[in-house]
C-alpha cells in the first residue's frame, strides 16, 4: 500500500466527555438483530435521551481493549439501523470490544435527527449539535464502565466523517481515551464552515493523546485533518497524518467526494493495517 505520510513525535512499531448524564442500570439485550448477528444490541442514557448502541466482543476471555466507534451522517437514512459490521469484525479479530453508539437522532436512539436539528447551518448551531453528539459519545463511555469484558483502562476513539469530529471533540473533553483516529472528520463542511474550523482547531488544541488523522488525495479537501495534525505538533503531542492516493468507490458516489468514500467497507482494505497498528501501539499494556 502506498501513501504520503507526515509524523511528528512517534513512528509506528509493527506488530503480527462536562454533560448531563443520568446512568440507568445498563440494558444489554442479548436479543440481537437475530441469533447469528455478531453483536448485541444495547441501550444506554445521555442526559435525558435513551440511546441506541451495537456491542461487539471478541472470542475468548476478557477484558479486552476498547474502542468506541463514531459514525458519519446519513442523510434520509438517519433511522435505518447501521451496526457498522465491517469495523465490529475487523476489530474483534484483532481483540478488541468495540460499540458502535447510534448517536442521539439515529437509529432507535432518542433525539432529533441531525438533518432537521441543523439543516444547512454550518456555524453555532452546527457546532453546537457536534457537541450534543459528543455528550452522547461520553455517556457511552460512561455505559462501556459497566461492560466486564472491557478494559476501560485502555480505550480508543475513531470516528468517519461527522464521526471524526465527534471523535476529537470526545478526545479534548476526556482524559479516559489513550488514542484517537480522524477519518476525515469535518472533511465534507470545513470549507463552509469557519465555525468548525475554529471549533476543531480549537478542541485538537486541547487533545493530550496519540492521534492518527486519515483521508485520501481526492476528498473534498484534506484540510481539516491537517489542520488537526498541525494543532497537535504545535504542542508536540503524539500525531500521524496519512493521505492516501486517489480513491474511486465501486459504486458512483453521487455528490459526494469519492475520496471520502475510502472509510467505507469497501475502501477498508486500504487503510485497515495502519488503523491496526495504531491502536495495537497504544492500546497495548495495562497502563
Amino acid at each position: 500500500m502506498t501513501a504520503a505520510t507526515s509524523s511528528s513525535s512517534f513512528r509506528f512499531v509493527p506488530t503480527c466527555l462536562v454533560f448531563s448524564l443520568v446512568i440507568l442500570p445498563p440494558i444489554l439485550r442479548a436479543q440481537s438483530a437475530g441469533a447469528e448477528a455478531p453483536y448485541q444490541e444495547v441501550f444506554y442514557q445521555s442526559g435525558k435521551l435513551r440511546l441506541q448502541a451495537y456491542l461487539y466482543k471478541p472470542q475468548g476471555a476478557g477484558p479486552f481493549p476498547a474502542v468506541i466507534y463514531n459514525h458519519g451522517s446519513r442523510p434520509g437514512r438517519e433511522r435505518a439501523p447501521t451496526p457498522f459490521l465491517f469495523i465490529g469484525k475487523m476489530l474483534t479479530a484483532a481483540g478488541y470490544v468495540v460499540l458502535v453508539p447510534e448517536r442521539r437522532g439515529y437509529g432507535q436512539s432518542d433525539g432529533q435527527p441531525f438533518s432537521e436539528a441543523v439543516g444547512q447551518d454550518r456555524g453555532g448551531r452546527f457546532v453546537q449539535r457536534m457537541q450534543a453528539e459528543t455528550d452522547d459519545v461520553l455517556a457511552a463511555l460512561d455505559f462501556l464502565k459497566t461492560v466486564p469484558d472491557a478494559d476501560t483502562r485502555r480505550v480508543g476513539i475513531m470516528g468517519w466523517s461527522l464521526g471524526g469530529i465527534v471523535t476529537m471533540f470526545a478526545a479534548s473533553r476526556s482524559s479516559a481515551f489513550r488514542a484517537a483516529v480522524d477519518q476525515a472528520g469535518a472533511a465534507l463542511t470545513w470549507d463552509s464552515s469557519p465555525a468548525m474550523q475554529g471549533a476543531l482547531s480549537e478542541a485538537a488544541g486541547r487533545v493530550e493523546i496519540p492521534v492518527l488523522a486519515m483521508d485520501a488525495e481526492n476528498d473534498r479537501t484534506t484540510a481539516a485533518v491537517k489542520a488537526v495534525v498541525r494543532a497537535l505538533e504545535k504542542r508536540r503531542i503524539p500525531a500521524k497524518l496519512i493521505i492516501y492516493p486517489p480513491y474511486t468507490p465501486p459504486q458512483p458516489p453521487g455528490d459526494i467526494a469519492p475520496g471520502h468514500l475510502i472509510f467505507a467497507a469497501p475502501g477498508a482494505h486500504i487503510w485497515e493495517d495502519d488503523l491496526k497498528t495504531f491502536f495495537a501501539e497504544h492500546l497495548s499494556g495495562s497502563q
